[in-house]
Formats: structure tokens, C-alpha cells, sequence
């Protein structure tokens, strides 16, 4: 994931923001319902039984060798279209990027998304997180400096069988799989749990109390970073990106359609990365906070983990998104 310089800068505002005394907000604070866009078609796919909150198996996301076709040494799978996502991998030599282009109507938002390829070879699953209709899949080797060739692409229309379902599987920045430790996580919180907004809600305190936010990694991360959930749960720490990731490899995995978005946060524009949940049912996350069905929530673990969120969630207007994952 490339990260700007100002999302470095985020760590030092953050922590000249704690040194200078913050009061530390309550969790409640760092959930905002917003409408986005509109619904989705679907319901979320989470079952209640008996009144109590029952999670489905873990969706995954893999590369199918059987249904693959190659052009030029890059091996496409696009036979998961209709679940939301394409699987490709290349054994080339040297940077790799995968360049994704939504050729619809985004209402605005960026079109194009820009993927480095692991360099082991391994597949990578991009996520077709702008809906259903036409995108333009290329796979580019860098040539020289910041020049790249194309190695192959192609159009593709995705008719989605669920508008959720780019938010409910892992993808190359929410990598995980039924065996993450992560995901085992996930299911021992949520056991028991009253309902949905109950196993949201004992996902989101476990990560603000048990994270700590990782200041001289945020200094010194370098471009093209991508998170790993299972590593932050086991360090304890992380950066905003991986506390938004490991929030939504937790949720997806019980079957709660969550985004992983980057934007800026005012008033000093910081480079930023939180989620947004949806649910079916509305409830109190906390004994000060409410969150709404049938739209988007707000979620950031980050600024809540470290005390200042208060400062930054205000009615939601601060907030910019700019990316969807």
C-alpha cells in the first residue's frame, strides 16, 4: 500500500496530541453512522438464532489454477467475478504493479487503483470494491524510475451477486484465511455474543484496548506497504492501516460487510485509514453510543486506541473518503 508522507505525519500529530494533555474519549465517540451512496441489495449475510448472534463460515478468496488463463507469463482467474474479486499472478522478474480501472460512474471518487504484486510470485486477489459493471485489469513491469510496460490486460464485466461481497472475503490488503489467527480471534470474542451489534462491539474493545499505536513505525514506513492482520494482533501494535485491517479481516470473518477506507482527516489534513460496518440491526456499541441499520458506520480504532478521538470524529464532516478497500 503506498502511503504519503502524510500519513507519517499522522503518528507525530497524534502523539503531540496525547502529550499535550487530551482527555481520553470514549470508545462511544469513534462511531459515526453515515448514508453512503445506496444500499446495498442484499442483507448482510449474518444469521440469528435463538436471539443470539451466530457467524457463518469465513468466505475466502483463492486462485483457481484450473480456470486460469496466461498471456504473456501473467496467469488470470477471473472466475470469481461475480463474488467480487479477480485473482492473478506472474512469475516475472521485477516490480510488478496490477492496475485496476473502474470504466463506470463512481460519483466522484478515484476510478483507478494501483496494487504492487508479490514478488514471490504468489497470487495476488484485488478486490472489485466499485460494484458491479466494466473495469480494465492490467498487470505493468516497471522498465526504469517510474515508467512501466504492460505485461497484460484485459476488460471484464463483473455482475455481482452481492453488493457486499467485495467486503466480506480477504483481499491483498486484508489478507487472511479460516486458519488466521486472526479469524480464531474473531470467533472466540464473538461467541456468545447478544447479536451483531454485540460481536461489533466486542471486536472493536478488544482492538482499542489490546493495540497500541506504533509511532517509530509510522515514521519510518516506506511505500507500498501492505498490513497483516495476524502480525499486528500478535505485535500488539501497529499503524492506522493496521488497525483498520485487522478490524476488517476480525469482521469480515464473522460475516459483517466492512470497509477498509484511506482518506484525510481535518482540520490538518492528515493522511488516514478507519472502516466503516454495515449492520442490520441497531443497538449501543458502548452505554453512550448508538449505531444505525441499513447504513455505513464510521469505526476508527485508531484515534480510539489512542485517546484522541474525540478531537477528530466530531459529526463525521472532517472526515473525507478517499479510498475503498
Amino acid at each position: 500500500m503506498k502511503l504519503p508522507k502524510r500519513c507519517r505525519l499522522a503518528a507525530a500529530a497524534l502523539a503531540l496530541t496525547l502529550c499535550a494533555g487530551c482527555g481520553s474519549a470514549p470508545p462511544s465517540q469513534q462511531i459515526e453512522s453515515i448514508a453512503q451512496n445506496a444500499a446495498p441489495s442484499a442483507a448482510a449475510p449474518v444469521q440469528s438464532e435463538g436471539g443470539g448472534f451466530v457467524a457463518p463460515e469465513p468466505l475466502t478468496a483463492t486462485f483457481d489454477e484450473a480456470a486460469a488463463q496466461t498471456d504473456n507469463d501473467v496467469l488470470w482467474d477471473t472466475s470469481h467475478l461475480a463474488q467480487g474479486y479477480v485473482a492473478v499472478r506472474t512469475s516475472q522478474p521485477g516490480k510488478i504493479k496490477f492496475l485496476l480501472t473502474y470504466q463506470g460512474d463512481t460519483g466522484g471518487v478515484p476510478s483507478q487503483y494501483s496494487y504492487l504484486m508479490p514478488a514471490d510470485g504468489s497470487p495476488a486477489i484485488i478486490p472489485l470494491q466499485l460494484g458491479s459493471g466494466d473495469y480494465e485489469l492490467a498487470v505493468c513491469q516497471n522498465i526504469s524510475g517510474d515508467k512501466y510496460a504492460y505485461l497484460s490486460r484485459q476488460t471484464v464485466t463483473a455482475a455481482l451477486e452481492d453488493d457486499f461481497a467485495p467486503f466480506l472475503r480477504p483481499s491483498i490488503y486484508i489478507p487472511y484465511t479460516p486458519d488466521s489467527a486472526c479469524v480464531a480471534k474473531a470467533s472466540e470474542l464473538t461467541a456468545g455474543a447478544a447479536d451483531t451489534v454485540d460481536a461489533v462491539g466486542r471486536i472493536y474493545d478488544y482492538i482499542v484496548t489490546n493495540i497500541d499505536y506504533d509511532t517509530p513505525k509510522a515514521e519510518s514506513i516506506g511505500t507500498d506497504y501492505y498490513p497483516d492482520p495476524d502480525e499486528t494482533l500478535a505485535t500488539g501494535k501497529g499503524i492506522c492501516v493496521d488497525y483498520a485491517a485487522l478490524a476488517a479481516a476480525m469482521l469480515r470473518s464473522q460475516g459483517i460487510p466492512t470497509k477498509l477506507i484511506t482518506g484525510y482527516v481535518a482540520p490538518n489534513d492528515l493522511y488516514h485509514a478507519w472502516n466503516m460496518i454495515w449492520l442490520e440491526e441497531t443497538g449501543w456499541i458502548t452505554v453512550e453510543f448508538e449505531v444505525k441499520p441499513g447504513v455505513w458506520n464510521r469505526v476508527d480504532t485508531t484515534f480510539a486506541a489512542g485517546g484522541a478521538g474525540s478531537q477528530y470524529i466530531g459529526d463525521g464532516s472532517n472526515y473525507t473518503d478517499f479510498r475503498t478497500y
